[in-house]
């Protein structure tokens, strides 16, 4: 049985400013992509039953410059539909809602027609990467190439806890953390992990 290997995409302007960033494609920053390079010593040891990456640039490019090949464009690994609230950052929510949590209250929609989403909405996009995953962890270990949000959603859904218990699991750019069992159930083996 092969381990579950989570990489966050590299720095992106918004990711240091703090803006929430679901479906605007930025790319990574300069220094984004000198951190994708830098996670291939982590995962260059590894040979992949599955490789899959969400279909945003920033991801994309993560994975090319991590060294990762064949990853497969997934697109349930999208990052969390922040609908309304795309580009914005929680201080400016917290100015017209100050009680304001993503983890219990969600997105609205946008006007572009995003439609935002509950921490439950992406948990049912969680479970089904992950019945994906568990298909092929059989075979190797398996990498997922995505964003933050999502991915502690994710790792809340491996270990069994609610979608809202993502918030637990703080995911800093560009580091790989590891899934793994013990005695048969889902641990968390290493987090965060940089070179």
């Amino acid at each position: 049985m092969g381990d579950l290997l989570l990489v966050r995409h590299g720095e992106t302007e918004w990711s240091v400013s703090g803006q929430h960033t679901s479906w605007t494609d930025l790319p990574l920053t300069q220094h984004g992509e000198e951190q994708a390079k830098s996670l291939a010593p982590l995962l260059s040891a590894r040979t992949f039953a599955l490789a899959l990456t969400s279909p945003l640039h920033r991801a994309l490019r993560t994975a090319e410059l991590a060294g990762l090949t064949g990853a497969v464009p997934e697109h349930d690994l999208h990052e969390w539909d922040y609908g309304g609230y795309e580009g914005v950052t929680t201080p400016e929510i917290h100015r017209t809602r100050p009680t304001w949590d993503l983890w219990t209250d969600g997105t609205p929609p946008g006007d572009d027609g995003r439609p935002g989403e509950s921490p439950e909405a992406v948990g049912v996009r969680a479970d089904r990467v992950l019945a994906r995953v568990d298909s092929a962890l059989p075979d190797g270990d398996v990498v997922l190439v995505a964003h933050g949000h999502f991915l502690r959603v994710l790792t809340a859904r491996r270990l069994g806890l609610p979608p809202a218990e993502g918030r637990l699991f703080q995911l800093a750019t560009a580091t790989v953390s590891r899934l793994s069992t013990e005695h048969g159930r889902p641990v968390i083996a290493e987090w965060n992990t940089r070179p």
